[in-house]
């Protein structure tokens, strides 16, 4: 149920209840008291009705049977402790991959479907992952961490050779996923997963009542053949279920299935803040009844409350969503196309988010701003601001900034300083140069950066003697 339709069912009570409530009484603390009061009976009912369900088995979300050795794939080291009142809590950092999976009735050609005239959508983990994550719950650092890898992410893949990493759970299914996974991540250890499915993602968002959200493009595609049909409108958007599918699943652009990356984590952004809201608890009954329809992991019940726990602390500060570092590769007709990984990007990002030994440990405290690739982007109006930023980074000695034509199409407040390969710390040192905006660790800016400033309505020029000349200054159109 929306926030809206919850204040209008609201309206009649509060109208009755300034009938029954006489003058005298309307600074009575007692009904400010049976009004807190019947909240928190509603809220801790749904929370143990939830938390009870899911009491039933000890591992009460998993669906698939995994043999000895696939267990072994995944850590088996304790994660958690209990506080004084028996609350489970995370006492080392964990690592989870979650997998994002579409099965239609052609991915399961010997299985009976029924024939509806095209490729429907199957309630299965079999198929293919649409889309892949690697989330780090780190009580230590206090942060979360979203590490996206693109499907077309080219790997190894045990029994499959050299391949798109999105088949490794097709054909060996969780456990050959995390297996690809940890290889392609300098052998990072995978603690749990989790699969869900895309039938699973839009009931799970009808169920929180919809998402608020900023559509930054007109969105149109039609697939007969597999009854897809998208079509939104550019700008701030109220998804239902359906709708947040059609914005997940849209890929034809020019960027493809990273531009797709991209939106996916402006979406989780958006689905973790409304996920995170006091009034989702009431919800939980209702969601916990899709998540077991539509979800197989391997996380205890405990290991899921302490999850719960420590997420719903985190603001969006606390939050780091980084993209696989790598490139597109230029296929030869016939050929497939691929994200290409770049092993030593992918080294660095696993050394400061997942503290992986690195070399790159010992540069963090010896950045040279000259090495920097620096994207300015600004709304199309605002490209005159954008021009005096590129300006006066360069001043600072940062010489590889320079302006791109690939405008913000989101209104944007305050200036973010995004850190599109992970590279939180020379984000950092940037925010201190410019003395304004919010450092952000996400892959939502210009692609083949390592810095986009997205300049928001608090920029200020610094009062400097400008030395620059306009002609000098680099405009980049991607």
């Amino acid at each position: 149920m929306s926030e809206e339709k919850l204040k209008h069912q609201n309206k009649p009570f509060h109208r009755q209840q300034s009938v029954k409530i006489s003058s005298s009484s309307k600074n009575n603390p007692r009904w400010l008291l049976i009004g807190l009061g019947l909240s928190a009976i509603a809220v801790f009912s749904a929370t143990a009705g939830a938390i009870l369900a899911l009491s039933l088995s000890n591992t009460p979300l998993k669906q698939a049977k995994l043999t000895a050795a696939e267990e072994a794939v995944f850590n088996k080291e304790e994660s958690i402790t209990f506080d004084s009142l028996q609350i489970p809590k995370l006492n080392r950092p964990v690592n989870i991959l979650v997998l994002g999976i579409k099965v239609t009735t052609s991915d399961l050609p010997d299985q009976v479907h029924e024939d509806v005239g095209y490729h429907a959508l199957v309630n299965s983990f079999q198929g293919l992952s649409d889309s892949m994550l690697l989330l780090r719950f780190d009580p230590e650092k206090d942060y979360v961490t979203v590490l996206s890898i693109p499907r077309d992410t080219k790997t190894l893949v045990e029994g499959r050779g050299v391949t798109k990493i999105n088949d490794a759970n097709y054909y060996g299914g969780p456990a050959l996923a995390a297996e690809s996974v940890s290889n392609l991540l300098d052998g990072v250890t995978i603690d749990r997963y989790i699969r869900v499915n895309v039938q699973g993602i839009e009931k799970f968002i009808d169920a929180l009542g919809g998402l608020n959200l900023y559509v930054p493009q007109d969105m149109k595609y039609t697939d007969f053949s597999q009854h897809l049909y998208i079509d939104l409108k550019k700008g701030e958007q109220h998804l239902d279920g359906n709708k947040a599918i059609q914005f997940l699943r849209f890929r034809y652009d020019a960027l493809g299935d990273i531009g797709r990356v991209q939106r996916q984590q402006s979406f989780m952004r958006a689905l973790i803040e409304q996920a995170l809201n006091p009034r989702t608890i009431l919800r939980m009954p209702d969601i916990l009844s899709v998540v077991r329809a539509h979800l197989d992991t391997n996380l205890t019940t405990n290991e899921l409350i302490a999850l719960a726990g420590f997420t719903g602390k985190k603001n969006r500060s606390n939050v780091n969503m980084i993209m696989l570092p790598g490139d597109f590769n230029t296929p030869e007709e016939g050929e497939l196309s691929y994200w290409l990984p770049d092993s030593n990007k992918i080294s660095s990002v696993m050394a400061q988010h997942f503290d992986l030994e690195s070399e790159y440990d010992n540069l963090a405290t010896d950045l040279d701003p000259t090495t920097l690739r620096i994207a300015v982007q600004s709304n199309q109006e605002n490209q005159e601001t954008a021009l005096k930023v590129v300006e006066y980074l360069q001043t600072q000695g940062y010489n590889r900034t320079f302006l791109t034509q690939q405008f913000i199409t989101e209104p944007l407040l305050k200036t973010k300083i995004v850190a599109q390969q992970g590279d939180n710390y020379s984000a950092a040192r940037i925010r201190a140069d410019l003395g304004v905006g919010d450092v952000v660790v996400e892959s939502t800016g210009v692609l083949k950066t390592d810095i986009t400033i997205q300049v928001g309505q608090d920029w200020k020029t610094p009062n400097l003697d400008n030395t620059i000349d306009n002609s000098s200054v680099k405009t980049i159109s991607y």
